[in-house]
């Protein structure tokens, strides 16, 4: 049974706190205080952290599980949740547009995944958010908020990664890749690897803290360029209602950018913005057909 060491997690994120890396070089200290609620088991992170927003709990409220038994993913999925994954959800109080909800869970997920490479973990980013290493799913991002007036009011940003739970076949954890790294390799090149899930969790909540920072001081537009560094499908082979292309990048709300191959008889080449949730790409890296 995998337990929580909270001494430890605050321990390790002092730690990387301190690093000088791009993740904390212009991170203020300051921002966002976290406090941190520890469960054996809940129904699902999200569900508590919306729990105690609802009761006066502000910005920066954290809940982590050793396990949901209801966990939720994208677009109504359930996520298997056994013990030994990280269970992670964080709390906000925002003031925005309904119509920028998109651009928190682009954030989120190229905050993490930005974190984990700062310690070497090889993770990319499927569109739309998830965390995938060598073409598996190592875990993903739930976004939820509550609209009010046509405001987002506060969010929820949820975070599942798999750490040495048992996964898919098409999942993969931080222990099995851990393991499959040459001994002569793992310990000179991978000094801050997260051996335990209170530095796993550290390190989420510094990517988190990182790029919401950003997007703060920025704008979404800004970081658009950091998420499509880390897409894995950019650059792939894509058939859309029967004509080739190439996946491209993304827009500011999220939407998949294609380029079409040039029609029979003209030389002219066509762009297609696909929204989220209109087509699903899978784990076929090598092309994609909707």
């Amino acid at each position: 049974m995998v337990t929580f060491n909270r001494s430890l997690l605050d321990e390790k994120l002092g730690q990387l706190e301190q690093l000088p890396c791009a993740l904390t070089s212009a991170l203020d200290p300051g921002f966002l205080p976290l406090s941190l609620h520890w469960f054996d088991e809940v129904t699902s992170t999200n569900q508590v952290a919306w729990d105690l927003l609802r009761h006066g709990s502000g910005s920066g409220t954290v809940v982590i599980a050793q396990q949901q038994s209801t966990g939720r993913g994208q677009r109504g999925h359930s996520w298997s949740s056994p013990s030994g994954g990280l269970y992670l959800s964080l709390g906000l109080d925002l003031t925005m547009s309904a119509t920028q909800g998109i651009e928190l869970t682009l954030v989120s997920v190229c905050g993490v995944a930005a974190a984990l490479r700062q310690v070497s973990i090889p993770v990319g980013i499927k569109w739309l958010n998830d965390l995938v290493v060598e073409r598996r799913k190592l875990g993903g991002i739930l976004t939820e908020t509550r609209v009010q007036q046509g405001q987002i009011r506060q969010a929820v940003v949820g975070v599942g990664i798999n750490w040495c739970n048992p996964v898919p076949p098409m999942g993969v954890n931080l222990q099995t890749l851990w393991e499959s790294l040459p001994i002569h390799q793992s310990q000179s090149n991978f000094p801050l690897w997260p051996h335990s899930l209170e530095a796993l969790a550290a390190l989420v909540l510094v990517g988190l803290k990182y790029s919401l920072s950003r997007w703060q001081q920025e704008s979404i537009t800004a970081l658009i360029p950091s998420y499509e560094a880390l897409l894995v499908n950019r650059g792939q082979a894509f058939q859309w209602q029967g004509h080739s292309g190439t996946i491209l990048g993304i827009t500011a709300a999220g939407d998949l950018r294609v380029q079409l191959a040039a029609s029979e008889g003209s030389s002219v080449l066509r762009e297609v913005q696909l929204p989220p949730g209109s087509v699903s790409l899978g784990y076929n890296f090598d092309t994609f057909s909707v």
